[in-house]
Parts: C-alpha cells; structure tokens; sequence
C-alpha cells in the first residue's frame, strides 16, 4: 500500500467510492475538499476478494470506482481558523476495518499539511469506533460537540495533544456515547474500553 495526497483544497480533486464498501462515499465526488488515500501501489483492487452483499443498479458502472482505495480521507481549511485543517471524513473499506487503516492514513496525512502551513488538525466524529481510531493518532477529546451531537478531537500538527494521555478526558468522551441508544458492538466496545487509558502508539 501506498499513501497519496489526490488533491489539495480547492483543485477539483475527486474519488468514486463504492458505496457498499465506503461509508460516507457520496462526499468524495465533491470537488472543493482534498483528499488523500491509503491505496495499492499498481492499481490492483485494494480487497480483491470482497464481494458486495447488494448488486449495482443498471445505470452504475462498476468500472467507475476507485478499486484501488483501502481508505480515504477529505480535508478542508476550517472556516473560522484558517490555521486549522479540519478532517472532514474518514472512510475504510468495509471488509478491512478495525486493522489500523485509518490511524495509518491520518498519520501520513498530518506532516503533509504541516508542510503546508497548517498549526492544528481538527475532526469531529459520531461514533466511538472512530473516536478511538483518532485517539491512535494523537487527538484527543476537547470537550467540544457539535450541534449534530458530534465530538470534537484535536491536536497540534507536530505533536500528539497535550491532554492525549488524560485518562478522565478520554473517559468523559466514551460517556458521552453511553447517553444514546446502543447496538449491541458499540455496547460491547464501550463496556471493554471502561476504566482503559487512552490508545496510543505502544498502546492501542
């Protein structure tokens, strides 16, 4: 695999997802955020032997899609802050979550944009399972949400967060998840995290 920077904001960059395999891919043929991704070095399918629990309709072409992508992820200069870049979503391929992609594409991403000028990094997410992916590449919980019940995780572009490692914080986050209605892996997910510290490298 490799790690390729397809576009900055506001080249007209663009990725066709298979929706059955990418969440959010309806937001990758949107031109103004960049994007980069995690991808095979030749061009071959990324996970060859996945095969889709739902058939196309007629009118999509299959040979269309980025095949190549293991995961991905869009960015954008925060509208308030413009020496902040916002991480505007992260997507692995369904058949490959859980091994680490994530984390791996963010931590090839983040001294790309130190390169270009940026001072922090910022994401909001809505579920605990990309809460701890982001927490393995040094963000933390800042006590923000947003007003889609989403909370927010930072750090600073040449260093994992200052309160990474505080365990209280970290907790405070997943408690926040607790509050809602939870299927059955989220609550085995949260149960098993309860009391942990934070992931991080050597940890997580």
């Amino acid at each position: 695999m490799e790690f390729a920077v397809i576009g900055w904001p506001g080249e007209g960059s663009t990725l066709r997802l298979d929706y059955r395999a990418f969440a959010y891919a309806g937001k990758f043929v949107v031109g103004a955020p960049g994007k980069a991704v995690w991808r095979t070095v030749d061009g071959s399918r990324a996970v060859p032997d996945w095969e889709p629990a739902e058939p196309l309709p007629e009118t999509v072409d299959p040979d269309e899609f980025d095949r190549d992508v293991l995961a991905a992820v869009a960015f954008s200069p925060d509208r308030t802050d413009p020496g902040c870049c916002r991480l505007r979503y992260v997507t692995v391929h369904r058949a490959r979550r859980g091994e680490g992609h994530g984390p791996r594409l963010i931590d090839r991403l983040v001294p790309r944009l130190a390169d270009r000028g940026y001072e922090t990094v910022r994401i909001a997410v809505n579920n605990p399972f990309a809460y701890e992916a982001l927490y393995k590449s040094g963000f933390a919980y800042d006590g923000e949400r947003t007003g889609i019940a989403e909370l927010e995780l930072s750090r600073p572009i040449d260093a994992p967060s200052p309160i990474h490692d505080d365990i209280e914080r970290y907790q405070d986050g997943l408690d926040r998840f607790r509050e809602r209605d939870l299927d059955g892996a989220v609550e085995a997910f949260l149960h098993e995290r309860e009391g942990a510290e934070p992931p991080g490298e050597g940890r997580g």
